[in-house]
């Protein structure tokens, strides 16, 4: 008899101080054993949550495979606290990097989809600095959108929605996800991502990457996917453009690339 897999257990973590503090929800599950292959840290997208689809399926085959897993809400989103609003790149990489050291021991790859692509190159920079008892296996990122606070969102804004964002702070950018509430993309956010961006020099990982790219995604185009192996080693990088893929990519078959990519990792 096949034993029922346990869920995922429900932590909080504390992270910054003063009124920057806020309560980061993280899920993680511990490895059943040894050999079993790296642990699965999992980071979101802008404006997504930790019970996604895609991050809920690698958990479960996580389950399955004796894996450890771990994946979290970043401050201003899902079951964490914090206002969106006041959100930027950086305090979304001390989150991650909060997490990381608390629940991540040995080898990690790191799972990131869209804004969590980029997320997940800062993490892995910040993983080579440090000598913690967690390491990195490689990364596998969905649709990645690093610098797209700067490449992707001011580049492309009209002269009028950069005025607004100058002079009121934000701008309600309208939205084709979730319950379609406009959101804001405020001047902290433009600003501050300035001080994380990675496309303009060479990332040495120093591990395995393995990119999955929807030719049909509206929100991150597939030339983005392009300038980014452009910045990784050539040695074990490989990117996979899926013809019909949207900015999703969860779909069953997508979800099932994305598993068949953090089993090729190890």
């Amino acid at each position: 008899m096949i034993s029922a897999i346990p869920d995922a257990a429900l932590d909080f973590i504390n992270v910054g101080e003063g009124s920057s503090a806020r309560r980061i929800a993280v899920r993680h599950r511990a490895g059943q054993a040894s050999g079993q292959g790296p642990g699965v840290v999992w980071l979101g997208g802008f404006k997504s949550d930790m019970q996604g689809g895609k991050a809920v399926a690698l958990d479960g085959w996580a389950g399955e495979h004796g894996r450890a897993a771990v994946r979290f809400d970043y401050s201003g989103h899902g079951e964490s606290s914090g206002d969106f609003a006041q959100g930027t790149i950086g305090s979304w990489l001390e989150d991650s990097i909060a997490v990381f050291e608390r629940f991540c021991t040995g080898p990690q790859i790191l799972i990131g989809s869209s804004m969590g692509g980029w997320m997940a190159l800062l993490l892995a920079r910040e993983i080579k600095k440090r000598s913690g008892k967690a390491s990195l296996a490689g990364l596998v990122l969905i649709a990645p959108a690093p610098d797209f606070t700067e490449e992707l969102m001011w580049k492309n804004f009209s002269p009028e929605v950069k005025r607004e964002i100058e002079t009121k702070g934000f701008w309600l950018r309208p939205s084709e996800y979730g319950d379609g509430t406009p959101y804001p993309i405020t001047r902290k956010l433009i600003e501050e991502g300035r001080n994380h961006l990675v496309l303009g020099s060479a990332i040495d990982l120093g591990c395995p990457v393995r990119i999955l790219q929807g030719a049909r995604d509206p929100d991150v185009p597939w030339q983005h996917a392009f300038a980014l192996t452009h910045r990784l080693p050539a040695d074990d990088v490989v990117l996979t453009l899926i013809q019909d893929g949207d900015h999703r990519l969860s779909r069953p078959q997508d979800i099932a690339r994305i598993l068949a990519a953090v089993a090729e990792i190890g």
